[in-house]
Order: C-alpha cells, then sequence, then structure tokens
C-alpha cells in the first residue's frame, strides 16, 4: 500500500492510518485514492470485523483537504467536482464495515468530514476541531453535523467555523468518549474487538438500518449543489488563495 497510508492488522480489526506527517495528513488525491484501494481489500476480507481510522503519530488526524492541491487545482478544476476529502468521506460513508474514528489531534475541514463518516468516534484529550467551510467560502459539514450535536450546535461550530476542543466534541455528543492521547489507540482496538465478538451479520445489518433511520441523503445531495455553485467564484477563490497562504506560508 502507498506509504501515504499505513495499514496494520490486530486481529479482527484493521488500523488504517493516514500518514503525511508533513502536511498534517491532508488528504490529497493520493490518500484518498489509497484509502479507497484499502476499503475495497477490507470489505473482501471476510475474516475483518471493523476498522479504525486515525493518524500517525500525535499531533494530527486529518487536517482537512490539501489546500495546497485544492488551490493549484480550482482555476482550472471542473464546476462541482468534489474534492479529494470529500471523495474519501463518501467512500467511509458507504462501507458495510464499523468504522471507528481515533483522532489523535488536529481534526479540521475534510478531516472532520471523515470523522463523522466513521461510526463512532473517539479523541484524545489534546485534540481539536474545526470546521472552517464558511471561512473559504464553501459547506463544509453542514450535511452531516446536525444529526451528531443537533441543529443548533451545528449552526453555531459551522457558521463561526471556530475551533473547539476534545471537551466540548464530547459534551455536544461529536465524540463518544475521550481518552489520554497513549491510551486512545488501545481503547479504540478494545472497542473494535468488543464488536468483532458478535455475529458479523447482525452488525452490519444494525449499521445498515440505523443508517437509514438517520439518514442525510437529501441534505449531502444538496450540500454537494451548494459547493458546486460556490466554488470557483471570484470570492470563494480569494477566501480560499487566502486561507492557504495563512496556513501554507504558500
Amino acid at each position: 500500500m502507498n506509504e501515504v497510508l499505513r495499514i496494520h492488522r490486530e486481529g479482527a480489526v484493521q488500523v488504517l492510518e493516514l500518514h503525511r506527517p508533513e502536511r498534517h495528513h491532508a488528504i490529497d488525491g493520493a490518500l484518498a485514492d489509497a484509502l479507497a484501494e484499502a476499503m475495497d481489500a477490507a470489505e473482501a476480507d471476510t475474516d475483518l470485523a471493523a476498522l479504525v481510522l486515525t493518524g500517525s503519530g500525535e499531533k494530527a488526524f486529518c487536517a482537512g483537504q490539501d489546500m495546497l492541491e485544492a488551490s493549484a487545482a480550482e482555476p482550472g478544476a471542473a464546476p462541482g467536482g468534489p474534492s479529494s476529502a470529500q471523495r474519501a468521506a463518501d467512500r467511509l460513508e458507504r462501507s458495510p464495515l464499523p468504522l471507528i474514528a481515533a483522532i489523535n489531534g488536529y481534526c479540521f475541514g475534510g478531516g472532520a468530514l471523515l470523522a463523522m463518516a466513521c461510526d463512532i468516534r473517539l479523541a484524545a484529550s489534546g485534540a481539536t476541531f474545526r470546521l472552517p467551510g464558511a471561512e473559504y467560502g464553501l459547506v463544509v459539514g453542514a450535511a452531516t453535523l446536525p444529526r451528531l450535536v443537533g441543529p443548533a450546535k451545528a449552526k453555531e461550530l459551522i457558521l463561526t467555523a471556530r475551533r473547539f476542543d476534545a471537551a466540548e466534541a464530547l459534551a455536544c455528543g461529536f465524540v463518544n468518549a475521550v481518552h489520554e492521547a497513549p491510551a486512545l489507540r488501545s481503547a479504540a482496538l478494545d472497542l473494535g474487538r468488543a464488536i468483532a465478538a458478535n455475529d458479523a451479520r447482525a452488525v452490519r445489518e444494525s449499521k445498515r438500518i440505523i443508517g437509514l433511520a438517520t439518514s442525510a441523503g437529501d441534505a449531502r445531495a444538496a450540500e454537494r449543489a451548494a459547493n458546486a455553485e460556490l466554488r470557483g467564484t471570484p470570492g470563494q477563490r480569494a477566501r480560499f488563495r487566502a486561507a492557504t497562504a495563512r496556513v501554507t506560508g504558500r
């Protein structure tokens, strides 16, 4: 597997570890493709019962869409084309396997989309979160966040684009539990093993039916349509380039 994604097997649980440390595991095309390939292989493996998604090291889970890639692509990008981060989140969302996010640091923008595409989210006590779409002239997470934290809290976090910490993420329901950083991965693996101890078909069917009960399909389509209109407009380009310069210095 491409080195941008490291894969570790722990019995019936597999760990997918994002590995672009120089970019805080920001998602570019190569990482999105590697995740899709890994998901295809995992779903074909009948001995696998659960997946854990995390970032290598202790500083970042995923800093979001790779801004350098997105900035370079914007002027000639096809209108409405999904970002690499959105492609990766969509692929996770479609999986019948239970997915556990072990959020070990920065969880921003497209990284938050990845976390929300997982079924269960655990966070390190030092993890920080942000949904900066409105700052960048885009809509990020509006289709998904309300089912986790409720509409009023979702509006607060998305419309202000402010950072929030692991304690607030736990209090509002964004994450299921918070652990000290050294214990985070083992807690995620223990949760995966607890899932693996149950009937695999019943687990997958339970996930499918819960998904039906909380479906946001129409909202996701509306979010994509909104971004198709917003992406590439002069105001959006200016905002995104200014944000890219602040974050990357380029």
